[in-house]
């Protein structure tokens, strides 16, 4: 298990696009349980290193991050949890990259009226009738980028689609969240193990689908196992995905294969807008690499909450809620809102991988959906 205390005093960057309210009058301390080590490393990794630099370019001296790797281990992030919670005492909690992760860890930490903030996992059980005026997700619901793909399947003239996916929750709404809004008929629908590296036998399901498309939804090295694969096996059959599997954490070890996917994402690093140009060449300065969507949903998780500790006290809960709920702060993907449930309401793009300065990166050449709202918030009493 590993952890990173950090106390941040790092005076602001300067850049603007950090928040100007003065430092909070009292102590805040976030509890960051993310993927550290194993083949999900890298996707907490970027959750972590876009939080911290929101953290850092505040200036703010009262706030103090602990971080922990849950390993990808649903019941060592619940005794990490449960020790952050007893032990450390922290106010708010963040940082899981995986549903089934989130799934273990968020009923039990808000039913003790501890808030959490979602970086990335929006399982559809937490969006619905089992919302919680203390569960605050600032990366998206789960469905909503692969509902972005199934809807510009449309545009693109599939008819018939091959999809999969692991069969864990995120993989299921992925798979949902496509046939939600896909019109044409199914090649096939396959769920794969969680972690499995070899897709020798779906690739061959595809070859002999009759499928128009592939649309698949593997985060990780699930991906690239399976983009390497599929590229060395002659299959010509287009592929999609969400940006999960062709953003900048995989692109590199993806390689060539990538170019001229199409993927959704509701942020990409050529949003015109102040906000976003500053984070990227902050990000870039600061850890040598570009910003991959997995390190901006931590940054604008990390300044959502700054802006709530800026107007109200973490120990006046009703009012700490209503500040999360505000939202008042430059979210780097542009507008940014919540929905009745605490999940986002925001554009979604299909962007289109590149090669820029031979590097593989993404650019958007569409917009698949304006001010979505997921499918659940109808559920949620909040």
């Amino acid at each position: 298990m590993k952890k990173l205390t950090l106390s941040l005093s790092t005076a602001c960057f300067g850049l603007g696009l950090a928040l100007s309210q003065a430092a909070q009058a009292e102590p805040l301390k976030i509890g960051m349980i993310t993927t550290l080590s194993g083949g999900g490393a890298g996707l907490g990794i970027d959750s972590r290193d876009g939080f911290l630099l929101a953290i850092k370019q505040s200036g703010n001296k009262d706030v103090t991050v602990i971080v922990e790797d849950d390993a990808q281990k649903p019941e060592l992030a619940v005794q990490i949890a449960d020790k952050m919670v007893q032990s450390d005492k922290v106010d708010i909690l963040t940082g899981i990259v995986w549903s089934n992760l989130a799934m273990a860890v968020v009923p039990s930490v808000v039913a003790q009226d501890k808030i959490y903030v979602s970086t990335n996992a929006g399982p559809s059980a937490l969006a619905g009738a089992k919302c919680n005026a203390n569960y605050f997700n600032a990366a998206y619901q789960n469905d909503n980028l692969h509902e972005a793909v199934g809807n510009y399947a449309n545009t693109a003239g599939y008819k018939k689609s091959f999809i999969l996916a692991p069969n864990y929750p995120a993989g299921t709404d992925a798979l949902t969240g496509y046939k939600r809004f896909y019109k044409g008929e199914l090649a096939g629908e396959v769920y794969t193990k969680v972690g499995q590296t070899d897709y020798a036998a779906e690739i061959a399901q595809i070859r002999a689908s009759g499928a128009d498309s592939v649309y698949f939804f593997l985060p990780g090295g699930m991906g690239v196992a399976f983009m390497k694969q599929y590229s060395q096996s002659g299959v010509t059959i287009p592929v999609t995905g969400p940006g999960f599997s062709f953003d900048q954490d995989v692109l590199g070890a993806i390689g060539d294969a990538a170019l001229g996917v199409k993927n959704s994402s509701h942020w990409s690093k050529d949003l015109d807008n102040e906000a976003n140009k500053a984070y990227v060449e902050a990000f870039k300065k600061e850890y040598g690499r570009l910003p991959s969507l997995y390190a901006t949903q931590g940054y604008d998780a990390a300044n959502l909450i700054l802006s709530a500790a800026a107007k109200a006290s973490i120990n006046d809960k009703d009012a700490f809620r209503a500040a999360m709920k505000a939202a008042d702060f430059k979210s780097v993907r542009g507008k940014f809102k919540f929905g009745n449930n605490n999940h986002p309401i925001q554009d979604i793009y299909m962007r289109e991988v590149i090669k820029e300065d031979g590097v593989l990166t993404n650019k958007i050449v569409a917009t698949s959906f304006t001010d979505h709202q997921d499918n659940y918030a109808k559920d949620c009493k909040l």
